[in-house]
């Protein structure tokens, strides 16, 4: 199949019960999932190759034989050779390198899912951030690396640490990988990965980053034993997450964070539908669905406001924060159900099991795991309102019929905003696309200009709202983006929202001119955007493409794709 297919390994007879065996298993490995290699051109640096593994959820059984499930743990050791240049980096506890041997030696001492052994070599230079956490990036970009990072992480561990207890992986490096790299971060224990395109916007790496770091207690310490149950891992590490930015960076910037992703959580909901079993806490998992699939934003933000309503109903959150450093105490190491969870929860609070709090009427437990549909209660967001009551007036500003308001609106300074400030109005512009002709003109001589000089995930979105309103005056803009981006995260939504509406030629155009310089993933993937509902796109010099060509080539037809801007750029977030 499209995963691979068992190895069974029969066992001598005489074997006695735990008696101690070794099996070994010669094998090479083909082209997989796992594993990425980048040619020179495809790195930032230009001047050698580079490789990555990306092994959530199924893919490493590409990589090596292994039980690829959570369920199962287990330390591991590796033995690399590479050549003389090539820096090799791996997710293990120890490592030693034999220059003379060009051989680096691993070692993880504590027993983790297959999923989380990870590997990256390339022309990699570190820099220390902090007394336990360094940060590796090609050359080019380890100086801005340094400067957004420097005692940043230490900062973040060490409240992660007074809330749930010692960071329990030694050290905390970060790797920073080319754009090719096909989701933003990866929390691999004492090694994370994050995609090199998250630099240019510091409130999203912060997120990003903190995010990671909460893995480190829930999800690899202790891990979901299923994936049906990805919520164990990325809805307390979300909760984790927002606990940490409350404690670093205040519960207004922790409530405006929020309002954003439970606003993408709102949008997804629409798009899918309130029956969709996906939206499920506990999925059911078909036989050959990959697991990734079923990574959506209810897995992240439905988990977060479940686990945000059993901190509630403690009273103090401090209160649930002892639960859960005596969860991650009782669990390290091993993989749990959602039970296990609960059950410990109520033991921990018996004054909560004497009041059946399991069985509240509209808010049981089993009803937060199985039913299908949006939260059963979200949290209290008023310590935001700061920052998210400027937005919605703004919003309203440019909303409201008739347009009376332009000049109020287009007074407002929000080259001073935060990014999330600036991202959510964005957002919410996107969701009430097409916009009257004047509102989307007048909304261009505003911002346009202001907009040019701010991150990707702030451009993005203007550009997506410029294309969901064929503002011709500003597509020249679409173009000069993804002429410079790599990125699936900041490519796939807008070709997605091109080839939906009315600019699939000139999105063709785009692509033909760009695609020596994307991962042939990545290609692949535009390619069945741009042929979705026509018969696959013909072989065609690239050399030779005019203007024209495009147009010959797909007709002018509506995808009728489920709207990957959404899929892609709000679900997969982080893993």
């Amino acid at each position: 199949t499209d995963y691979g297919s068992s190895l069974t390994v029969s066992l001598p007879a005489a074997l006695q019960p735990h008696q101690p065996f070794q099996v070994i298993v010669r094998y090479t490995t083909a082209d997989g999932p796992a594993i990425w290699w980048l040619d020179p051109e495809l790195t930032y640096g230009n001047a050698k190759p580079f490789v990555f593994t990306q092994g959530h959820s199924v893919c490493n059984r590409s990589f090596f034989p292994c039980f690829d499930t959570p369920a199962v743990k287990c330390t591991y050791s590796a033995t690399v050779k590479a050549p003389a240049g090539i820096q090799v980096l791996m997710s293990a506890t120890q490592s030693t390198y034999l220059e003379e041997e060009g051989v680096y030696q691993f070692y993880m001492e504590y027993p983790v899912p297959a999923y989380l052994v990870a590997l990256v070599a390339g022309d990699l230079i570190h820099a220390d951030i902090g007394p336990r956490s360094r940060v590796w990036a090609e050359p080019c970009l380890l100086p801005t690396a340094i400067s957004k990072l420097s005692g940043m992480v230490e900062r973040w561990l060490t409240a992660a640490e007074s809330l749930y207890g010692p960071y329990i992986w030694g050290r905390y490096d970060i790797v920073f990988l080319p754009p090719s790299f096909p989701i933003v971060a990866m929390e691999n224990p004492c090694l994370t990965f994050i995609i090199s395109s998250i630099l240019e916007s510091d409130e999203f790496l912060i997120i990003d980053v903190i995010h990671e770091v909460a893995h480190s207690w829930f999800g690899n310490a202790v891990t979901n034993a299923t994936w049906e149950e990805m919520w164990l891992s990325e809805g307390l590490a979300t909760y984790a997450q927002r606990r940490i930015t409350t404690e670093t960076y205040g519960a207004a910037f922790t409530c405006l964070e929020t309002a954003f992703r439970l606003d993408a959580l709102h949008r997804q909901m629409k798009l899918l539908g309130e029956d969709n079993p996906v939206s499920k806490l506990q999925v059911k998992l078909e036989p050959g669905v990959n697991p990734s699939n079923l990574m959506n934003l209810f897995t992240y933000e439905k988990g977060y406001c479940f686990v945000y309503y059993l901190s509630q109903l403690c009273g103090d959150p401090r209160h649930f924060d002892s639960f859960l450093r005596a969860y991650i105490e009782k669990y390290k190491f091993t993989s749990v159900v959602a039970q296990d969870l609960l059950d410990s929860f109520l033991n921990f609070f018996p004054e909560l099991k004497e009041q059946c709090v399991e069985s509240k009427a509209g808010l049981e437990f089993e009803r937060w795991l199985n039913a299908t549909g949006p939260p059963l209660a979200e949290p209290d967001l008023s310590q935001g309102s700061s920052l998210t009551k400027p937005v919605e007036m703004l919003f309203k500003l440019w909303t409201t019929e008739p347009l009376d308001s332009v000049g109020a609106a287009s007074s407002v300074d929000f080259t001073k905003w935060k990014t999330f400030q600036t991202v959510l109005f964005l957002d919410r512009l996107l969701d009430g696309s097409p916009l009257p002709h004047e509102v989307i003109k007048k909304l261009s001589e505003c911002y346009s200009s202001q907009l040019d000089s701010m991150n990707a995930e702030i451009r993005i979105r203007w550009l997506q709202i410029v294309v969901r309103n064929d503002y011709y005056p500003d597509l020249y803009k679409v173009r000069r983006f993804l002429e410079n981006q790599m990125s699936r995260m900041y490519t796939i939504p807008l070709y997605e929202d091109l080839c939906t509406g009315t600019l699939k030629s000139f999105a063709l155009e785009i692509f033909y001119q760009t695609q020596n310089q994307l991962h042939p993933n990545l290609r692949k993937t535009i390619q069945q955007i741009l042929s979705q509902g026509l018969n696959p796109l013909p072989a065609i010099d690239t050399t030779a493409v005019t203007t024209d060509t495009p147009a010959m080539v797909l007709e002018d037809k509506v995808s009728e794709a489920t709207n990957g801007a959404i899929s892609l750029r709000d679900v997969n977030v982080s893993a």
